[in-house]
């Protein structure tokens, strides 16, 4: 499929960070044993690198919490068998951009990452980072679901009190990659934040995210400045890609907790525009599909653009974007959410298909409505262009056998007369 030869070139874009090091940079091998001229701990091994340098760790389990402060490549062994087992410990592996400023170049691939109290993997305000062939798994070990708390969590985290930053957290990152990893067992999948600087430019690709239990599969969200940066910072969670990824079974131990894929903004200025999700597999998750979410006036939610999913068995919407039953795909903005698209999606085994409440224009053009009952619901003020759809048979909305389409403001034909 397409998504399987994007995963080609980006794995090689990434891969050529660490390909294009300088001549002079070392190889510093790890194993717990030590032996051999090599590190007994990654930490020290990365204390030892120099930028460009690439650290070898053989399979072993590792008991630490490793910091990445310069340009390196992280190489593990095999995923199943070099473990970084963070136990009682911050994030399992942290890329810090932040001090030093303007981190550049790293590669983290091989490694199983579990039972932190924090983050898997942590990226902050790095750029060129490449995360893939990973197992993520069991982390966020402090977060309390009863108080909806996380204690000790950095202050630069400023909406993730309630997760403890998920599985693998990309916080001001931009132009990196996390792709063919498996994040399982979280309270959350996968996030791109824009707490300490703008998330932009990022590629989210191939990965198996399932059985978070308290939050989405993959989220973008933009969430309010931490303190470090000052008043000026530009919030922006954009030109983000979601592609190819398969989520599900995510949420469904916090009810309304966990979308397939969520894109969020959180307070007024906040924004969430511009990112593309395509071709994934979203099923079974414990809010729609995909669910967009601008909940007061002044956040931006706009220009995004959901192509070519496959979706099916998930849940209603909660809250003040509620939806009366479960829900393909849910746009619901209290701020415009103008410039949506929403094209070529496979949508079954739900009560609504695409449910949209925002007054803005929303076009939804080529998909498939297979659901029983509603294939598109307008719920709010703005148009709804549903023309060109196919709605389970050739009657088009309505007719026998079809799926239907309810509220004002909605054009339904021409209808589709064959599935696109």
């Amino acid at each position: 499929m397409r998504a399987k030869n994007l995963c080609v070139l980006a794995l090689g874009a990434g891969l050529a960070v660490a390909g294009g090091r300088p001549s002079a940079a070392a190889t510093i091998c790890v194993n717990p044993a030590g032996t051999g001229g090599c590190e007994a701990s990654i930490g020290a091994a990365v204390t030892r690198a120099t930028a460009g340098d690439t650290i070898e760790v053989a399979a072993g389990t590792y008991a630490e919490a490793v910091t990445i402060a310069k340009s390196l490549s992280l190489i593990g062994a095999d995923p199943t068998t070099t473990i970084i087992n963070a136990r009682g410990l911050g994030a399992g592996i942290y890329v810090d951009g932040i001090d030093p400023p303007h981190l550049s170049g790293v590669v983290i691939s091989g490694f199983t990452v579990e039972n932190s109290n924090y983050e898997g993997i942590l990226v902050a305000n790095a750029s060129s980072v490449t995360v893939w062939n990973n197992r993520v798994l069991d982390n966020d070990r402090k977060v309390n679901i009863t108080k909806g708390t996380c204690p000790g969590l950095s202050v630069n985290e400023t909406s993730e009190g309630d997760d403890c930053g998920e599985g693998i957290h990309l916080m001001g990152a931009d132009h990196s990659i996390v792709a063919r990893n498996l994040v399982h067992g979280n309270s959350g999948g996968i996030l791109l934040s824009d707490d300490t600087a703008a998330a932009h430019d990022n590629l989210i690709l191939d990965n198996n995210v399932n059985n978070n239990a308290i939050d989405c599969g993959i989220t973008l969200a933009s969430h309010p400045p931490a303190a470090i940066t000052g008043a000026s910072k530009s919030l922006g969670v954009f030109l983000n890609t979601v592609a190819g990824n398969v989520s599900t079974k995510n949420g469904l131990n916090l009810p309304g907790a966990g979308a397939g894929v969520g894109l969020f903004a959180s307070v007024p200025g906040a924004a969430t525009y511009s990112n593309v999700v395509i071709n994934n597999t979203l099923t079974d998750n414990g809010l729609p599909g995909v669910t967009m979410h601008s909940h007061t006036p002044g956040q931006v939610l706009t220009n995004n653009v959901i192509i070519g999913n496959t979706i099916s068995g998930n849940a209603a919407d909660t809250e003040d974007a509620a939806t009366s039953g479960p829900t393909g795909i849910n746009v619901y903005g209290v701020s415009p959410a103008s410039g949506t698209i929403i094209t070529g999606n496979v949508i079954s085994d739900e009560t609504i298909d695409l449910a949209v409440k925002t007054p803005a224009t929303v076009a939804a053009h080529l998909n498939s409505f297979l659901g029983t009952n509603t294939g598109v619901a307008n719920l709010g003020t703005g148009l709804v262009d549903a023309a060109q759809n196919w709605w389970g048979c050739a009657g088009g909305p309505g007719a026998s056998g079809c799926s239907s389409a309810s509220g004002s403001k909605l054009v339904t034909a021409p209808a589709l007369t064959a599935a696109p």
